[in-house]
């Protein structure tokens, strides 16, 4: 099977986004900083934080102290930075100040290259709103391209039919693994032009001593993670794995090398499970 994956996408705004990002959540503050430097230095050029996460100023100053370590070799226009907005802050005023708040806590970045709604759990008046203090973002410079999270079918089609839709969302984020593979929702939105980003592809680790996994990852010679961050990528999407060991994030980039087989990614399917690690709200009003 010849499954080339690009490092990097096109997205519908025409910016170039690296098909693989490292994932923040949950990786405390004061750890922060030294694991998106460490990362760049493996190799990592995209990094996923949020207002939730509580570690937006740290993974900017991970950033910068790379960029500053060799200006020349080293350029913030390298680096692709997102972050999301959180749902109290949905809204149009709200969003407004939390958009400059994102970037304040980043400032030496400049700008934001992806912003998301991080869910629809606002509901649909807060929702648009949100969507349209994001729009103008773009327009002042803020931010480069604009998306949402943990959408659903209707969620989406209602940006998409909305009348004020001047910048349609770039990437849908939603959790996607093996176990949870929401493949209608992501050829929808493939088929709309909109990436997706796949969270928790290692599912938390609750699958990584999966009988299935393991039997693929020894064929293949590799360890059970990179063969779920290589399903991921040969499915089309972006996978956010996380990691807070320096050894872990140079293997976890180490997934361009090797193909798996449409055998091994049929053995790894499982379109009747539905097992998501992480919470659910794709279904919301």
């Amino acid at each position: 099977m010849n499954a080339t994956v690009p490092k990097s996408y096109e997205l519908s705004s025409g910016y170039k986004i690296p098909s693989l990002g490292l994932g923040t959540y949950e990786i405390p503050p004061n750890k922060t900083a030294e694991v998106v430097y460490q990362a760049l230095k493996v190799g990592y050029r995209h990094f996923d934080t949020a207002v939730l996460y509580g570690n937006e100023y740290e993974v900017g100053q991970g950033i910068k102290r790379w960029i500053d370590e060799n200006p020349q070799a080293h350029k913030r226009e390298d680096v692709f930075y997102t972050t999301k907005i959180w749902d109290t802050q949905n809204g149009y005023e709200k969003a407004k100040k939390a958009i400059d708040h994102c970037l304040e806590e980043v400032e030496d970045l400049r700008y934001i290259d992806l912003l998301l709604i991080h869910s629809p759990l606002s509901g649909k008046k807060l929702r648009l709103e949100t969507y349209q203090a994001m729009q103008e973002a773009v327009d002042e410079g803020k931010v480069k391209s604009i998306g949402v999270s943990n959408f659903g079918f209707h969620h989406i089609e209602e940006l998409l039919k909305w009348d004020k839709l001047k910048y349609k969302p770039v990437v849908n984020q939603i959790e996607i693994s093996p176990w949870c593979m929401r493949q209608e929702l992501a050829d929808y939105c493939q088929s709309m032009g909109i990436r997706i980003e796949a969270y928790a592809p290692l599912t938390h680790g609750y699958k990584l001593k999966d009988p299935d996994l393991i039997k693929v990852a020894n064929e293949v010679g590799c360890d059970a993670g990179q063969a779920l961050i290589r399903w991921s990528l040969q499915k089309g999407y972006i996978p956010l794995p996380k990691t807070q060991s320096v050894s872990r994030l140079a293997s976890n980039l180490d997934v361009y090398s090797f193909d798996l087989t449409s055998d091994q990614m049929d053995q790894l399917d499982q379109p009747f499970s539905y097992e998501p690690t992480d919470w659910e709200c794709t279904n919301a009003p």
